[in-house]
């Protein structure tokens, strides 16, 4: 297996900027890739580099197996935000079951005393605190092919090449389940916290997520909290989500 500080495997960089004051890093969501994330580089003001985190088993760490649950994933993701953290303060992202694990990733990376993110934002994602409920078990591991690839048709932005080739669908099918199978060992770390600032950002019309979304969350935090409501569903309106970076507060810090 590949290691994972290996930063030409494990980071995506879609336009290297040298000179930048900070990262953008970003966490996968279930399903998605690393490749959902690249067209937001051109959303970013110059002095802030784009950066994704390649999870194992897809694009550049194709060759490598999928984690086998939560913690190992987890594991791997803190590795790989800490190679980037070493380089120039981040703001950490994650969306949907990707928002747990930047919160966990974060709150990892602050008991050992490593360097933490100038701040933390999670996008339709319910409070870990609550646990994993039915609500957010969807889609399930044990939904047929045909309803995994209708959700990710109209909800997970997989792109119409992938969905018209047979063999390019069967394998993002592939890391639909093991990214399900993963989902499902997730477990709230008792007293898990984080210091840093946090935004939450959830749809309006985003029936996966809790109404008190807002309270739980912020019962995770020690530090400045922010929540905003953004129109559409799980991943807002096409025009919301192609220029989300423009709505996280800390990016418009100088």
């Amino acid at each position: 297996m590949r290691p994972a500080d290996d930063q030409e495997s494990t980071v995506v960089r879609p336009r290297r900027t040298p000179d930048a004051r900070r990262t953008l890093l970003c966490l996968g969501f279930c399903g998605g890739g690393a490749g959902s994330y690249v067209p937001w580089a051109a959303a970013l003001a110059p002095h802030t580099e784009l950066a994704v985190v390649c999870y194992p088993g897809r694009e550049g760490r194709f060759a490598e197996a999928f984690a086998k649950d939560w913690d190992e994933l987890a594991e791997d993701a803190v590795r790989a935000v800490s190679s980037v953290a070493a380089e120039r303060p981040y703001v950490l992202f994650g969306h949907s079951m990707g928002g747990w694990m930047a919160f966990d990733v974060a709150a990892r990376i602050q008991e050992r005393g490593g360097p933490v993110p100038e701040a933390l934002v999670v996008s339709s994602a319910n409070a870990p605190v609550r646990g994993l409920t039915p609500q957010d078990m969807f889609p399930g591991q044990g939904d047929p092919d045909d309803r995994l690839v209708a959700w990710m048709r109209e909800f997970g932005l997989l792109p119409p090449h992938v969905l018209g080739d047979p063999d390019l669908q069967e394998m993002a099918l592939d890391l639909m389940r093991a990214d399900l199978a993963v989902r499902d060992t997730f477990r709230h770390r008792e007293g898990a916290t984080v210091g840093m600032p946090l935004q939450v950002m959830r749809g309006a019309d985003d029936e996966v997520i809790d109404p008190a979304t807002a309270e739980q969350w912020q019962t995770l935090v020690t530090g400045e909290y922010r929540h905003d409501v953004l129109p559409g569903g799980h991943f807002y309106t096409p025009e919301i989500w192609a220029h989300l970076p423009t709505r996280i507060a800390a990016l418009a810090r100088s």
